[in-house]
């Protein structure tokens, strides 16, 4: 068994059975090897940044990790944007990395790179596999690293030889580990903090965002008087009827500061303190005033959901005493295409059970609003910040949960970044429905350029701002990687085009262009 078998192997035995890969010659013999090994499913992205993102969405949904492969070094870096997000979810990956033969590296050849640098940012692990009889051992280590809660990207380095070369046992299957539980004396502190009529924050995401973690901050709230609030980003929240509803932590640092204000207490929970997405002139990058005291209820990686449920045991918070958000759905959009009225349209047509991928950027407006409400749903954020996330990412989770419809929500400007997601999709026979809001400008641009106070955008400005000319037509993007594509330019077109597409499997791409 050569090396590369004993590596896809060790993946299978731990039920690592998804890899998304963009392979070359350094990969082939993974590639062959694929064919030997059954229950390995290889999912092409004809761009990296489809491999990163489509492996993250899939370990959101999953749970577990899938697998990525990679060519080289300039390989993994073309991926890097995508896996920096990764990185922010606390998404679980094991991120393969073929190599030139560990005999050939010394010739500088020019594919030849530090494979290992521009891993390293992005790894919370990190191993170049030295020969080809650790690979069992090595691969077995970086299962278990990406699954170490909260959960990372391990990284292991396969140079060709290692995989041509006679690889020895698979490693055995790895046990997705437990949280650590948060100790007794900060469970004490939190109670204490609630009952001295102080006012307190908690800023809550990880697993704590999901059904029966938003339960039981909504009974400690509604029961205290405390404020819960989740991340500004969160990697996947559960919503709508039935789920208590959490108000997001606000963006911009003047907002975050003026909020702050309010609070004595600052208790985190799977999350860190909070501060500005960026430095502008006169604004602070620190937000959380002297005055407000800052707790970590329970650390990335540790048990916040039974940490939540101890501390609704020792204040005798009552079962009951959750605020779940009811069941209501808008009335869908009319007349122009704004983003209101696509957001009205998207929560009247969200079926039960939908995964939301959603990177509308400057067009989010009232979509949290509008559809907080609608059927049980999971909704998938831009966790890191780096643009082209989302259609990648919804070709993941397509993947990790087939009997589920799959809504992207997708603004024109950044899904430029990562376009070749269609075309997986379309051979992977997904379920997925792309909206595009077309406003043909980077719209994100224009705020920042505001809110930095540069004055008018002038007209060389513009042309690193707009991207009407010439048009991106979405519909023939979509239609030349062989997936069926509709532009509609009113709501009451895209209320009936989307409510056709969405009863019917398969991927399918609406163009919202907005005037």
């Amino acid at each position: 068994m050569v090396g590369a078998e004993t590596l896809l192997r060790t993946l299978v035995n731990s039920g690592v059975d998804v890899c998304f890969a963009n392979p070359g010659t350094s990969e082939m013999q993974f590639v062959a090897a694929v064919d030997r090994v059954p229950g390995m499913r290889p999912v092409l992205g004809l761009f990296e940044g489809v491999v990163a993102g489509a492996a993250d969405g899939y370990a959101r949904m999953a749970d577990k990790p899938a697998a990525t492969l990679f060519h080289l070094g300039p390989g993994l870096a073309n991926g890097l944007a995508n896996l920096h997000n990764a990185m922010r979810a606390r998404s679980p990956i094991v991120n393969l990395v073929g190599d030139h033969a560990t005999y050939h590296r010394p010739y500088e050849s020019p594919l030849a790179s530090d494979v290992l640098s521009y891993a390293r940012p992005v790894s919370g692990w990190l191993r170049d596999n030295a020969e080809a009889r650790m690979l069992g051992e090595d691969t077995r280590a970086a299962i278990a690293a990406a699954w170490a809660p909260p959960g990372q990207i391990a990284t292991l380095i396969v140079p060709a030889d290692c995989s041509w070369n006679p690889g020895g046992e698979p490693g055995a299957p790895v046990t997705r580990p437990s949280p650590t539980a948060v100790s007794g004396e900060t469970l004490e502190k939190a109670a204490s903090a609630l009952r001295s009529g102080e006012r307190v924050l908690f800023l809550v995401n990880g697993p704590t965002v999901r059904r029966k973690g938003l339960e039981l901050a909504s009974r400690l709230a509604e029961h205290t008087g405390a404020r819960v609030m989740a991340d500004t980003f969160t990697a996947r929240m559960e919503r709508g009827a039935g789920i208590p509803a959490l108000e997001r932590f606000p963006r911009y640092p003047e907002q975050a500061v003026e909020l702050m204000r309010g609070f004595d207490h600052l208790f985190l929970v799977e999350t860190v303190p909070p501060v500005a997405f960026f430095a502008y002139p006169d604004q602070p990058s620190w937000l959380t005033p002297e005055s407000c005291q800052i707790h970590t209820l329970a650390a990335p990686g540790e048990d916040a959901v039974g940490a939540l449920e101890a501390l609704c045991e020792a204040l005798n918070v009552p079962a009951d005493a959750a605020r779940p958000a009811q069941h209501a759905i808008p009335e869908p959009g009319t007349g122009a295409l704004t983003p209101d009225s696509i957001a009205r349209t998207v929560g009247a047509l969200l079926p039960e059970g939908a995964i939301v991928a959603e990177e509308a950027v400057t067009s989010r407006g009232s979509l949290p609003t509008m559809t907080a409400g609608c059927a049980p749903h999971d909704w998938l954020s831009l966790t890191g910040g780096a643009l082209g996330q989302s259609l990648s990412s919804a070709a993941g989770a397509a993947i990790a949960c087939p009997d589920r419809p799959v809504l992207c929500l997708q603004a024109d400007g950044a899904g430029m970044y990562a376009p070749q997601a269609l075309w997986t999709m379309v051979r992977e026979g997904l379920n997925v429905t792309i909206l595009i809001y077309a406003n043909r400008r980077y719209r994100i641009l224009y705020n920042e350029f505001e809110r930095l106070k540069l004055g008018q955008v002038g007209d060389a400005a513009r042309q690193l701002l707009d991207i009407g000319n010439p048009s991106l037509e979405w519909t023939h993007i979509a239609r030349g990687m062989g997936m069926p594509a509709t532009q509609v330019r009113d709501a009451e077109t895209l209320h009936k085009t989307m409510a056709a597409v969405m009863r019917e499997p398969g991927p399918h791409l609406i163009e919202a262009v907005m005037e």
